[in-house]
This record gives structure tokens, C-alpha cells and sequence, in this order.
């Protein structure tokens, strides 16, 4: 009798509710009641079906009121075509290295290194205690917590020899990565349509940067031992350019480090033609067999722009870096970065701040580098014995990458289908190359996870170059 009652409830409701208007409210539920002459546990029945169906919804305290239907048609947005136009540039893909892959995989994609071999309990700590200081409540001046300026000034000025002036804290602008340090960079300082020299290969998130502020990169090629500083001079002459962006420390991807004869070559190139050199010292926490000597400690006259993050080295988490300028240059790098995002979250500065001040903090670079090291070798030692059609022109005495050749006529997107088909994941080496690739390359980072696996992944990868040229 009951479950007829509710039938006949849900099937009158259901008629009453197709022609109300969607929001229109029920009857209470003492007036159902009474009006089908039911119990209250019926009437909660008929109640309850609608609800299931979609057809109402119960508002505690409010009452039920009818739900409004959605059509699931597809959207159109064909009218943003017309209000945007055309890109001024295609954007350039995402890059391979971004990805997130199963967990079983053999990865040598990555641009970050293992959690492992991050500072983890010193990272925790700070973290702690920068959320119960005041950092986590105000807010920061736009160039950054003063103590954390002093911080990178005093890095940096460690390095510079007698004769050169160190620079100062207010010299820092402390930035949210070393990303939105570079589009700051090429658009305060070069400008939508100029001309930016940057080497080649180079790191794919500078040539990103690049398109995003519409600037015009000219290549200038680099080998192991950096760009030829004559060939950079022809670049400045032929491109009329003023800025130079380059990685003298581990470059990514080929891990090459500039020798003091060169670093002073190209500085004297830098002077000469009244220009920029941004330096980006990204593994300057990432020596094994020598020590980054940063381009910037031999100048003081305000030529070289340099970038300095703590990002990959304390915690992806903690996206903390700065840029030291001098001049007006510093104030137009300033100026964007304020009109972009205005300051850096002093929770994360603080933090940053507290890792690198802590005791820990160089011992456990000390464990990083001979960690480094042991992963290096063996990746390499895996290569030369499974993949030898993968040359190695240089072992890199530091960061975190190595850089392979591969024969002429290799298919890479052929190859990293096949690779990760096998379970290993590789980074072909074109989106390193701010125009024409020069040859096939692959990008191995060695300081990813499950280091016992690299010469498994070598020998695949071995086996996938062999397919490959078949």
C-alpha cells in the first residue's frame, strides 16, 4: 500500500514539476501529507525517487525546490576566433621534459632532480617555521625580503676578486622562479620585435620565455667549450642586438662550462659592443668535478644580468630565484616584475632563506655532489657498454644532463615512441635548438629516480637506436 502510494506521489509530483518553472518550491512536507492523504515516511519515499531522478533538490532549513535541467549541448566557441585573431607566434609545444610518466618507467627525461637527493628534512623544517613567523601574514617589498637579497649579493660577491666591486643587496630582485626571471629579462631589456643572441643549443624554457615576449632570437652556435667569442661579435654586428643569453656553468643540455680564457672573451664582446650578457647559473648547487665560476663576479659596470635559482637545488616547491642587475636595467627588471606579480610570497622566501642559512645546508651539497657523480658514471659507463651509437662528446663536470649525438638519419620521434614503448623514457633533443636542429641529440638527465636501472634503460635505448637504423 505504501510503495503504491509513493508511485502515485512520484508520478503526480512528476507532472506537477514538468510545467514549473526550475527554483519553483515544493509544498512542505506536512502539506503533501495531507494533500495524498500518505504518511510522512511515504511522502519521504516520493521525495527521495525525485531526487535520485534529478528532478529536485532539497535545500536543509530552506526546503525542495525543483532543479534546474542543464542540456548537455556542446559549447561553442567559435566567436573567440574572430574577437583574438591570429597569435602573433604559435606557441611552442610542451616540453617533453614536463611530463609525468608511469611510476615503473625507466625516466631520463626529466628536468628536476630526484627527491632524493633534495635537502627533505631541512625543506620540512623551514617550511615549519617560516608558517609560524611573520613572513606567512605580511607582505614582502616588491624586490624581496632584505635578509634574502643579502643572501644572493653575498653569494655572489664570495666569488668576485680584488679590484671588482661586489654587488649590493639592493642590486637583487628576488623573483618566483627563474622563468618569470628570464620573460621579465627579455621583455624589460630587449622588447617586443628586437633582437636576442642566445646559444644553441640552449635551454628550452629560455627559447619559451623568448616567444612569449615576442622577441627575435638569433642563434649563436656553442660547442663544449662555449660560443666562439668571434663568431658572437659577427652575431652582435650582423643582428645589431644588445642582449646575449647564455649558461657559461652546465649549460642544459650540453652540460658545457666556459674556461676562465673564455669567460673573459666574451665578457670583453659584451663590453665592447655596449651590450647584456643575462647569465642563467642554473646548476650553481650542481658542481661534481669543478666549481661554477659565475661571469658576473669579474664585472661591475653592470653588463652582465645574472639569474640565480634555488628552485631545482632546495625544492620544485619552493620557487625562489633572483636576478642581479645594476642600474637601470635593474629598475626596468624590477618595474615588470612588479607589474606582473607584483612580489614574491614571503613564505617562500623565507623558507628558501632558512634552507641555504642552515648548517645542513652544505653539508648536504657536499652528499649531492658525489651522489651526482656516481649517477654521471654510471649512466655514462651504461651508454658507452649498451648504447655506443649515443656519443657522448663530452662528460659535463657538472649539472645534471647528459648530451648524445646520435647517427645521422635517426628518426626521434620514431625513437622515443619506441623507447617508451620498451618502458624508458628519453627527451629528443630539438626543442633545445632555438632554430634548425644541428643533428639528432638526446637529453638524459641522470639524476632522476631509480638509479639501478640505468643500464637496463641504456640497453634499451641501445636496442631502439640499432631498430631505428635498420
Amino acid at each position: 500500500m505504501n510503495n503504491d502510494s509513493s508511485s502515485r506521489i512520484v508520478a503526480h509530483l512528476k507532472k506537477w514539476i514538468s510545467s514549473a518553472a526550475p527554483g519553483a518550491k515544493l509544498p512542505s512536507t506536512r502539506s503533501l501529507v495531507a494533500e495524498y492523504q500518505a504518511s510522512p515516511v511515504t511522502v519521504q519515499k516520493a521525495l527521495q525517487t525525485l531526487t535520485a531522478l534529478g528532478l529536485i533538490e532539497s535545500r536543509p532549513g530552506v526546503g525542495t525546490f525543483v532543479r534546474a535541467v542543464r542540456s548537455a549541448r556542446p559549447s561553442d566557441y567559435g566567436w573567440q576566433t574572430a574577437a583574438l585573431r591570429s597569435p602573433l607566434a604559435p606557441p611552442p609545444p610542451a616540453s617533453s621534459t614536463m611530463r609525468n610518466v608511469a611510476n615503473d618507467a625507466i625516466s631520463f627525461h626529466s628536468g628536476y632532480p630526484d627527491r632524493e637527493l633534495l635537502p627533505e628534512r631541512l625543506v620540512r623544517a623551514a617550511i615549519a617555521r617560516a608558517a609560524r613567523g611573520d613572513a606567512a601574514l605580511f607582505r614582502p617589498p616588491a624586490a624581496g625580503m632584505p635578509e634574502l637579497q643579502s643572501w644572493f649579493a653575498h653569494e655572489l660577491g664570495a666569488s668576485t676578486p680584488a679590484g671588482t666591486t661586489p654587488p649590493n643587496p639592493s642590486d637583487v630582485v628576488v623573483l618566483p622562479g627563474s622563468q618569470s626571471g628570464l620573460s621579465s629579462i627579455f621583455s624589460a631589456l630587449a622588447g617586443r620585435g628586437q633582437p636576442l643572441l642566445m646559444e644553441s643549443p640552449s635551454y628550452w624554457g629560455a627559447i619559451l620565455a623568448a616567444a612569449q615576449a615576442g622577441v627575435r632570437v638569433v642563434p649563436v652556435p656553442s660547442g663544449p667549450d662555449g660560443p666562439d667569442p668571434a663568431e658572437l661579435a659577427r652575431a652582435f654586428e650582423e643582428s645589431g642586438a644588445r642582449l646575449f643569453y647564455a649558461q657559461p656553468n652546465y649549460a642544459n643540455p650540453t652540460g658545457a662550462q666556459w674556461s676562465a680564457e673564455r669567460r673573459e672573451q666574451v665578457l670583453d664582446v659584451v663590453r665592447a659592443k655596449g651590450a647584456f650578457l643575462v647569465e642563467d647559473d642554473w646548476a650553481h648547487d650542481f658542481g661534481i668535478t669543478s666549481n661554477p665560476v659565475p661571469v658576473a663576479s669579474r664585472d661591475d659596470s653592470g653588463h652582465v644580468v645574472y639569474l640565480r635559482s634555488l628552485t631545482k637545488s632546495v625544492s620544485p616547491s619552493i620557487r625562489v630565484a633572483a636576478v642581479i642587475a645594476r642600474g637601470p636595467a635593474r629598475e626596468r627588471i624590477l618595474a615588470d616584475r612588479a607589474a606582473e606579480s607584483m612580489y614574491v610570497s614571503g613564505l617562500l622566501q623565507a623558507a628558501a632563506l632558512d634552507v641555504v642559512t642552515q648548517p645542513g645546508w652544505q653539508t648536504h651539497l657536499r652528499s649531492l655532489r658525489h651522489q651526482l657523480e656516481s649517477r654521471r658514471d654510471l649512466l655514462v659507463t651504461s651508454l658507452r657498454q649498451h648504447a655506443p651509437q649515443a656519443h657522448i662528446e663530452q662528460v659535463p663536470k657538472g649539472g645534471l644532463n647528459l648530451w648524445a649525438r646520435l647517427p645521422d638519419g635517426t628518426d626521434l620521434e620514431r625513437l622515443t615512441r619506441d623507447c617508451e614503448a620498451a618502458g624508458v623514457i628519453i627527451a629528443g633533443g630539438n626543442e633545445w635548438f632555438p632554430a634548425e636542429p644541428a643533428g639528432p641529440f638526446i637529453r638524459l638527465n641522470y639524476s632522476g629516480t631509480n638509479p639501478g636501472a640505468f643500464p637496463e634503460g641504456a640497453r634499451i635505448i641501445g636496442q631502439c637506436i640499432e631498430r631505428n637504423g635498420a
